[in-house]
């Protein structure tokens, strides 16, 4: 059903142009919109036109219309005005009213579609023949976007995305759930995934603008048919939850660049703590004091490189030398031999992945 204030907008434009006051009724005689006061006093002619056969007749010298969707009766349209075209304008706008209805079936068909592809509910042949009677197109390409909202039912921030690319006829913005926005956008000839973080970024500062409001952005890979837009979705959570487990610091976060946290991701946990206990021997890298932390994590961001290392740290090289010392004979790993700090790097995003999956749990 059309919102009463569409349907309000929509005869107070056509009397503006027409001069002909209107008035839209259910089909129990309910007042929806109206441009003239008193309409409530036809409620029972309403209903005495609604049980009659005719699709327009003059009642009380105003021209009653029937609005029919699909052969269903919805609406009521009643028109009057000093003119002989009352007729032929009344007809204009109950033929209006029908075709917002169409529209917003149309709209609402789509969405209804977009959000059951997205979650996977739709077989191969419902989902070609399904997109075929609402002229989406099969074989564009097209990525899908998660933005996460601070809060539940953000309605400022779904507006602000559906205006960004409501225009775009190709892009499907809808939710599938309280906190997300789901953004089903076509991917252009040449478009690049550095171009798709760019568009990331866009949609991040307009919302921190315009609905005031702090959100995340994922988004998963570029897929040429749209029996694909599940996993690109399904790729764009997990693209959500390994950033705010690994990358916390940032945004937007792309499927792509997960690197190594992808994996651990999907690890088992019961895996996850027979591998830390192997590493650590029964310990866990929370044990180790803050300095011997910031100098493990300073040390990783300079690709292994003492000197760079000791200079950012503002100590002495012998002083991370010692350092390092130190923390091979507690762990039995030197960060500065390559493999040996891959597997310390490696169980300390595991140790981090634990962590998080466990406060998921409470």
């Amino acid at each position: 059903m059309i919102s009463n204030q569409i349907l309000q907008t929509t005869i107070e434009g056509l009397k503006g142009i027409t001069r002909i006051d209107l008035c839209i009724c259910d089909t129990e005689g309910k007042v929806l919109a109206t441009t003239f006061p008193d309409a409530e006093d036809y409620e029972s002619s309403i209903l005495a036109f609604v049980d009659s056969p005719a699709d327009s007749q003059v009642i009380q010298g105003y021209q009653f219309f029937k609005v029919l969707d699909e052969h269903q009766l919805e609406y009521i349209l009643l028109a009057k005005g000093g003119s002989d075209d009352v007729y032929m304008v009344g007809k204009l706008a109950a033929f209006q009213i029908q075709s917002l209805l169409v529209a917003y079936k149309e709209r609402f068909d789509k969405d209804n579609f977009i959000k059951n592809l997205l979650l996977d509910n739709l077989l191969l042949v419902d989902i070609y023949n399904r997109a075929k009677k609402l002229h989406i197109e099969t074989n564009i390409k097209r990525v899908v976007f998660i933005i996460e909202t601070q809060h539940e039912k953000d309605v400022n921030a779904l507006e602000t995305v559906r205006n960004l690319f409501a225009a775009k006829t190709k892009d499907f913005v809808t939710a599938v759930d309280e906190k997300n926005i789901i953004l089903v956008k076509e991917v252009k000839e040449g478009e690049t995934y550095e171009d798709l973080e760019k568009t990331a970024n866009t949609v991040l500062d307009m919302l921190n603008t315009e609905a005031m409001t702090q959100v995340h952005v994922a988004f998963g890979t570029i897929v040429s048919e749209i029996k694909e837009v599940s996993r690109s979705y399904k790729e764009a959570k997990m693209a959500m939850d390994v950033g705010k487990i690994f990358y916390s610091n940032k945004n937007v976060v792309a499927y792509s660049k997960l690197g190594i946290g992808r994996l651990i991701y999907q690890l088992p946990l019961p895996l996850c703590r027979m591998f830390i206990k192997e590493i650590f021997d029964g310990k866990s890298p929370d044990d180790f004091d803050e300095e011997t932390l910031t100098t493990i994590n300073k040390f990783f961001e300079n690709s292994l490189n003492v000197s760079e290392t000791s200079r950012q740290l503002y100590i002495h090289r012998n002083t991370l030398v010692y350092r390092l010392d130190k923390l091979q004979k507690s762990t039995g790993l030197d960060l500065r031999v390559f493999e040996d700090a891959i597997t310390f790097k490696i169980a300390l995003m595991v140790v981090k992945y634990m962590k998080y999956m466990e406060n998921q749990d409470y």
